[in-house]
């Protein structure tokens, strides 16, 4: 190579941006305002400064910016390391201003604040978007300083997907503890099986048969609901739990015959528990069903107990 050649290459340098901008207000705000189409570029959304500075209550956002649809933008930045206060900040005048996107801008974002802003792209509406940004000053020899961003966190269809997922699954948390608590209330007035028994998030709730792992359950789902009795009294090899379950059915006919209805007896030969079951083909879909198929569901589980628990405590096994 030769010395010609040496002297058309220039050498990038990064700058520490307390060096490049003494303050942030006057000096980096300013800065950023005009390097816009960068910033634009980098994140993949076409914004117009607004305003620099813009007052919301006691407060002024940095900037405040429209992106193509019209939609309003507010981008917050540090010259420091992220910090709780600049993401109360970042909140209070993303939903104050009306803003779909706020953007936080740093020189060291910590790793804490972006697993918020991750988090916030899955619990918000598909509408609503974070950005956490690393930005950095660079130059060539004495030319001025020119922005280089990274983003670190940004929404996304996955993180977007994953929050409605998981808030579909806190719904029907909340739905199955309703349902519970329903249930529970109006079995308390008729039976003493499940009186000690709160209500819960899962999709069963059981109580003790009198004998150890022998369990009587309620089960719900959107579109099923059953009683059953569950049988995993012999935790190594299971085959107590055969016995049981076989002494039982050899009884199948007086049972279902005392129950007027058939069952559901269910062996489980590659399993260690077993189940005997009565279904009732309707869940938790339909809310006005409910007070309906929890009358049902306690009715059948009372005659399912006077039935099964007398048989069962005569095994001795």
């Amino acid at each position: 190579m030769t010395s010609s050649t040496n002297n058309l290459i220039a050498r990038l340098e990064i700058v520490p941006i307390r060096e490049a901008f003494r303050r942030e207000a006057s000096h980096f705000t300013t800065w950023l305002e005009t390097q816009i189409e960068a910033l634009s570029e980098r994140i993949g959304i076409e914004l117009t400064v607004i305003q620099r500075e813009k007052a919301v209550g006691d407060f002024s956002v940095d900037l405040l910016c429209e992106d193509s649809n019209g939609k309003l933008v507010i981008i917050e930045n540090q010259l420091e390391k992220t910090d709780h206060s600049h993401l109360g900040q970042l909140l209070t005048y993303l939903v104050n201003l009306g803003a779909s996107t706020a953007i936080w801008i740093a020189t060291e974002p910590r790793p804490e604040h972006k697993k918020v802003i991750d988090w916030l792209n899955e619990v918000t509406p598909a509408d609503i978007a974070f950005y956490i940004v690393k930005v950095e000053a660079i130059r060539i020899k004495d030319s001025p300083f020119a922005p280089l961003f990274t983003v670190l966190a940004s929404p996304d269809r996955q993180s977007k997907e994953i929050g409605e997922k998981k808030k579909e699954l806190a719904d029907r948390h909340i739905h199955r503890q309703e349902f519970w608590k329903g249930l529970l209330e109006k079995s308390k007035s008729r039976t003493s099986l499940f009186a000690n028994i709160k209500p819960s998030t899962d999709s069963w709730i059981s109580t003790g048969a009198g004998r150890s792992n022998i369990h009587f359950q309620y089960t719900i789902s959107i579109n099923d609901a059953n009683i059953s009795l569950y049988i995993d009294n012999d935790k190594e090899t299971g085959e107590k739990n055969k016995a049981i379950f076989d002494l039982l059915y050899s009884q199948k006919a007086q049972i279902e015959e005392e129950l007027g209805t058939s069952l559901e007896w269910n062996r489980l030969d590659n399993k260690r528990a077993s189940i005997i079951r009565r279904r009732f083909g309707i869940g938790l879909k339909v809310d006005e069903d409910w007070p309906a198929l929890q009358d049902t569901m306690i009715e059948a589980m009372i005659a399912f107990e006077k039935a099964i628990r007398p048989r069962l405590d005569k095994i001795k096994i």
